[in-house]
């Protein structure tokens, strides 16, 4: 078993997920956090760690030296933005620190430069870090081998007013791993716009469907829909806490893991 302490540090430190991740730090005797990142110019340059997060060193503050947090990490925690997240990752190959990245919305160019780096670290990228929604992916896929054609497939996924990115990097997760029981890339699968007069539905095609509203953490149904029956299997996510609490697993599994690129199925072993 591993105990020793991790040294920790988070990207995007007093963001809406950056502060779960820091208190979720807290609860945990195994990391001991050593680095708060935000982005050059912000508000809260230089701010004692302490005043924000009670129970945290003194002599801890909020920086924006990416170099200098990293030469003091063992793992980081990114939930910010791809171009970000591509630059965290390519800086924390160059210090071997592993990196867990939680945030979506990647390009396919972004995807590759992060494999590339991963060679010379550990990095752990999901689309979603809880471990409900890693499992709901898993069913999807022995549910979408075991129907046939005559089963269409729709997913839905509902999340805050505040979100950039759609569809959600979860429910992008989720057609990937149906698309694979198929043999197939999600690119030549996925229906996503839908206005007008569009015809009947394409056989085949894996839908998507998104909704924005309110403070709605995350919720992601996906629908088989099949002559006289549908099979609808769902996760709703109430609390973000699940979220950083999952990124944590990912963080203390890639401390013994070889250099490469890990998806959260890796970390739960669902693979």
């Amino acid at each position: 078993m591993n105990n020793k302490v991790h040294k920790l540090s988070i990207i995007g430190a007093t963001g809406r997920m950056g502060q779960m991740l820091v208190r979720a730090a807290q609860e945990k005797k195994d990391f001991q956090l050593v680095g708060l990142l935000e982005v050059n110019g912000h508000d809260l340059i230089g701010t004692k760690a302490c005043e924000l997060f009670p129970g945290l060193e003194k002599n801890l503050v909020v920086s924006d030296s990416l170099d200098k947090i990293l030469k003091v990490s063992d793992v980081v925690i990114d939930f910010t933005n791809p171009e970000n997240s591509v630059k965290v990752a390519e800086e924390a190959a160059k210090y071997k620190v592993v990196d867990v990245i939680g945030t979506t919305g990647f390009s396919k160019s972004q995807i590759k430069k992060i494999q590339n780096v991963s060679k010379n670290t550990t990095i752990i990228r999901a689309g979603n870090m809880s471990l409900g929604v890693n499992i709901l992916t898993g069913i999807s896929a022995k549910v979408a081998e075991a129907l046939d054609s005559d089963f269409d497939i729709e997913i839905v996924e509902m999340h805050h007013d505040k979100k950039v990115d759609a569809p959600s990097g979860t429910a992008l997760m989720l057609g990937d791993s149906i698309a694979k029981t198929k043999g197939k890339n999600l690119d030549n699968l996925k229906d996503i716009q839908r206005d007008g007069i569009i015809g009947p539905r394409t056989k085949g095609k894996i839908g998507f469907s998104v909704i924005r509203g309110g403070d709605i953490v995350g919720n992601h149904s996906v629908i088989f829909a099949g002559p006289g029956e549908q099979i609808i299997i769902k996760h709703n996510a109430t609390d973000r806490m699940i979220f950083a609490r999952g990124a944590l697993k990912a963080a203390k599994w890639g401390m013994t893991a070889e250099k490469g690129e890990y998806s959260m199925h890796d970390v739960l072993n669902l693979n």
